[in-house]
């Protein structure tokens, strides 16, 4: 026991402390990596302090230690009982650390001498070394003394070698760093050393709870159960984690610090239990992941396969309808086979092309994670390789493209055989209906009964009929080239069209035979209607003109007239005149044209030729000539009853419109008179405006009077429009014209009556002198050059410059829109009398009246109810109280108002 002691500095001790070797060896296997280059040593001037050690502590690292080693030795079928006994002979220490380790260590020496015990001790001690841990001051001798401490010393020592520092490369802080990873998320638990933060059992716990759990309920402990959690990690671990006992709950509670070396032991046993599941739990997770991998590959292998079978199926399935090339008869078939092509193009095959995408998508994808994964390439089965899709592809597509061709050419076709088919119908059926019934009019003899003209119209006829014919021929031979169109294009009802085109060409042969027949017959006839022909056409020559003056004769005689004086009617009267002069002419005219008609009569009956009664140059007839006659006869004197009555009533109508006109050319000039006199008054400056008012008064009494005139004239007006009378040459005042000037009197003189009165109350308001109003009528006056109560604005602008006014553009354009804010363009008196009033008179300002108030107010920028009443008359204070807003600004007393705003507002300056 006669080492030697070194004196050891470490951060934390005071100057003079030192610590024994165990000390220092657990401070320092505490804090440092344990590496070839550290080493624990022993001082032995603090040997005695070393014994000196807690109890508590002792009792604790016995007891963890012993059941440390227990745990590994019971691997080997053995166990220790002491501690500091059981290690002597070194045989279980080697067996401890070929368990540990996993190593053989060489073999101990059987004897039971001492020497044999301490040669076994070196060997276990060596075997520590050669792991890089450099043992100090602990000997052989004293592991087979039984020293207590040197004993512990080694055991926490191996501890820290072989179950500690396999943590991190830092042992107590990997461990402790472990511990509160795990246990952050607990409540109540935080764990910062390996001594006090686990007294409370919850740390435990929550490790356990953290990795497992199904062995603990977390949500039940609590923190003022200190033994009852640390039992129950304490049992948890032994039973289900192979962990034994090592603590005793009692002494970790009822000791202030538990010993850290015992806790860190305690600790690591549940880092090697977890670290062993988290390592199988990773093993686990890596083959998973792997298997994932496969699984989905296979997968992905068996989507191709499904997806490529499909696909090529339905380009097998689809070919064979490409390559139907059997045309339909119909343009309808064809069409529905087209539209069958197109849904396949926009429906069946867009969703195809997306497949065969994703098909070759899929491929490049599986083939890249199985190279990405180490996995051999995919190959698909037989026939299923992207290739062999792509190849089935072209040729879906040079199918589907000779398929779209094929069908745009059928089409084609049938359409052109549609097209003539429909226009060889409409042709012979316009044909057919031309032909109709011609070849019955070709044999009619309906010539020899008619006369020369309806003979000439029948030949005229005809002759336009043959003209018709020759123009039909080219129709007829664009039937016959249309069928033989037809027929070489393999129409399918050609059968039908070319026994309705033979029947068309044998008609048309019948036809030209049956007109050169009719022709000949009708030049035989019409030589024998010529010379009654003639006569026929003189009778009419002759009776059209005649006719045509009756009519108008009896238009002229019923027509209904309209005059508005005697001048109008008489001169309707001798136009009628005139035409009674020309009647016996007339009925000359009559008599021959008769006459004519009569030798018609005479002829046919002489040669026996039978009329049809009607003249074939004209409507007319003897008859018709007579009785038109006899009405113009009759119709002339009913026109002259009816001339003579007009005469009566224009006479009449006279005598209303010099009755009118006398009267209007009375009341007219009399208006105009008296808005001549108004005017002259409204700017007379000979009196004062009181007696310019009462001049005005006088003036509406007397206009006031006339309105009886104006009343006898609208009685007047009324006869006259009920005769219909519109226009009166005697006078130039019409009964409109009578009341615009009497409305205009009328407002004239209450207008000027309101302006005096205006001005009245303006001088009297604003303390103008009748001088200055007289100076301002004067200026008015000499500048209304018009004479007519208005001044143009250059005039008003010369009426201010002679009134000693400087004018600028800017000031004038403001004088302006304050005289003339209508912009009408000129300035009336009043306008004028307005300006110069409050360009003359003191007014009062909104700033005068705030300064009134201000001084109401005791120079308050606010005024109270109160202060109104006492010093406003009743009314007046009312008034503003009832106006008044209240006073909202920092000073403000309770039932404040504020008199500014109601200033502004006296005066149009705020929104009050």
């Amino acid at each position: 026991m006669g080492e030697s002691c070194l004196k050891l500095k470490r951060p934390g001790f005071t100057r003079g402390e030192t610590m024994t070797a165990v000390e220092t060896q657990m401070t320092y296997a505490n804090s440092y990596t344990i590496t070839h280059e550290e080493t624990y040593m022993t001082q032995e001037e603090d040997w005695d302090r070393d014994l000196l050690l807690d109890p508590a502590w002792e009792k604790q690292q016995r007891k963890t230690f012993t059941a440390w080693c227990n745990s590994h030795l019971r691997k080997a079928g053995t166990q220790i009982e002491n501690i500091e006994e059981d290690f002597r002979n070194g045989l279980k220490l080697m067996l401890l650390l070929e368990v540990i380790s996993g190593e053989r260590l060489p073999k101990p020496d059987k004897g039971k001498m001492r020497f044999h015990k301490i040669a076994n001790v070196n060997k276990a001690l060596d075997f520590i070394c050669s792991k890089g841990v450099k043992l100090v001051s602990i000997g052989a001798e004293e592991i087979v003394d039984g020293n207590v401490k040197m004993t512990l010393g080694m055991i926490w020592t191996i501890i820290l070698r072989f179950a500690i520092q396999d943590i991190s490369t830092s042992a107590k802080e990997g461990l402790l760093l472990w511990c509160q990873r795990k246990t952050a998320p607990y409540r109540n638990v935080n764990v910062q050393n390996f001594h006090i933060s686990w007294k409370d059992g919850l740390a435990l716990c929550a490790l356990i709870h953290r990795h497992r759990p199904d062995l603990i309920d977390y949500s039940k402990l609590r923190k003022d159960d200190p033994v009852g959690n640390l039992n129950t990690a304490f049992e948890v671990a032994e039973k289900f984690l192979d962990i034994p006992k090592m603590l005793d709950a009692e002494d970790i509670v009822n000791t202030p610090k538990p010993d850290e070396k015992a806790i860190m032991t305690y600790v690591s046993c549940f880092y090697h239990a977890f670290a062993g599941a988290e390592q199988a739990e990773t093993a686990a997770n890596r083959i998973c992941k792997v298997l994932a991998v496969n699984q989905e590959n296979e997968k992905l292998m068996e989507e191709y396969e499904k997806l490529a079978s499909e696909l090529l199926e339905w380009i097998r399935r689809t070919i064979p309808w490409l390559e139907n090339r059997v045309a339909e008869q119909t343009m309808r078939a064809m069409q529905q086979k087209l539209e069958d092509f197109r849904d396949y193009r926009r429906v069946h095959k867009p969703p195809r092309v997306q497949e065969k995408c994703q098909l070759e998508i899929n491929f490049n994808t599986l083939q890249t994670k199985l190279r990405l994964s180490n996995r051999p390439a995919f190959m698909p089965s037989e026939g299923k390789m992207v290739s062999d899709i792509a190849n089935a592809w072209k040729g879906l597509e040079q199918v589907e493209k000779g398929y779209e061709e094929w069908l745009l050419t059928e089409i084609r076709r049938l359409e052109r055989l549609d097209h003539l088919a429909e226009k060889f119908k409409q042709k012979c059926a316009m044909h057919e209906s031309w032909t109709g019934g011609k070849e019955e009019l070709l044999s009619q003899k309906d010539y020899e009964s008619a006369s020369l003209m309806e003979i000439r119209a029948l030949m005229r006829k005809h002759e336009a009929f043959e003209s018709d014919l020759a123009a039909h021929q080219d129709r007829v031979e664009q039937i016959a080239a249309i069928a033989q169109e037809l027929n070489e294009l393999d129409y399918h009802d050609a059968a039908t069209v070319n026994a309705r085109c033979q029947g068309i060409c044998d008609q048309w042969d019948n036809l030209g035979t049956l007109t050169q027949k009719r022709r000949d017959s009708l030049e035989r006839v019409e030589k024998l209607w010529e010379t009654i022909d003639q006569l026929y056409l003189e009778f009419a020559k002759r009776a059209a003109p005649f006719n045509n003056w009756m009519d108008g004769a009896m238009e002229d005689l019923q027509d209904m007239f309209i005059v508005h004086s005697i001048e109008e009617i008489q001169s309707l009267i001798t136009a009628h005149d005139q035409f009674k002069a020309t009647l016996p002419e007339a009925d000359k005219e009559r008599m021959a044209t008769i006459g004519i008609h009569n030798e018609i009569l005479k002829i046919a009956q002489t040669y026996g030729i039978k009329l049809s009664g009607i003249n074939p140059y004209t409507n007319l007839s003897p008859q018709d000539i007579g009785t038109k006659w006899d009405t113009v006869k009759h119709l002339v004197p009913l026109r002259d009853q009816m001339l003579q009555e007009e005469v009566a009533r224009q006479q009449a109508n006279e005598r209303l419109r010099r009755q009118f006109a006398a009267q209007a050319n009375i009341i007219g000039p009399w208006i105009q008179t008296k808005m001549e006199e108004i005017s002259h008054v409204s700017v007379d400056i000979a009196g004062s405006l009181e007696e310019q008012m009462n001049s005005l008064k006088q003036y509406e009494q007397n206009i006031i009077n006339y309105k009886s005139n104006i009343d006898k004239l609208e009685g007047d007006h009324q006869l006259s429009q009920e005769s219909l009378i519109f226009d009166n040459k005697h006078t130039n005042y019409t009964m409109e014209h009578v009341r615009v000037g009497w409305e205009q009197l009328l407002t004239t003189i209450a207008r000027t009556i309101n302006e005096v009165e205006n001005q009245i109350l303006t001088r009297d308001a604003k303390g103008i002198s009748q001088e200055q109003l007289n100076e301002f009528r004067a200026s008015f006056n000499h500048f209304d050059r018009k004479r007519n109560g208005m001044m143009d604005p250059d005039d008003f602008r010369a009426c201010l410059i002679s009134m000693g006014y400087d004018l600028g553009e800017v000031e004038f354009a403001r004088i302006m829109t304050l005289v003339d804010p209508n912009n009408t363009g000129v300035v009336t008196f009043q306008a004028f009398i307005d300006f110069m009033t409050r360009e003359t008179a003191e007014t009062d300002t909104a700033e005068q009246v705030m300064a009134s108030f201000k001084i109401l107010a005791s120079d308050k920028s606010y005024i109270t109810v109160d202060e109104l009443r006492r010093e406003l008359p009743p009314d007046q204070a009312e008034y503003c109280i009832s106006r008044m807003t209240r006073y909202v600004g920092p000073d403000a007393a309770p039932g404040a108002l504020d008199y500014i705003s109601f200033s502004s507002a006296l005066y149009g300056e705020s929104d009050l």
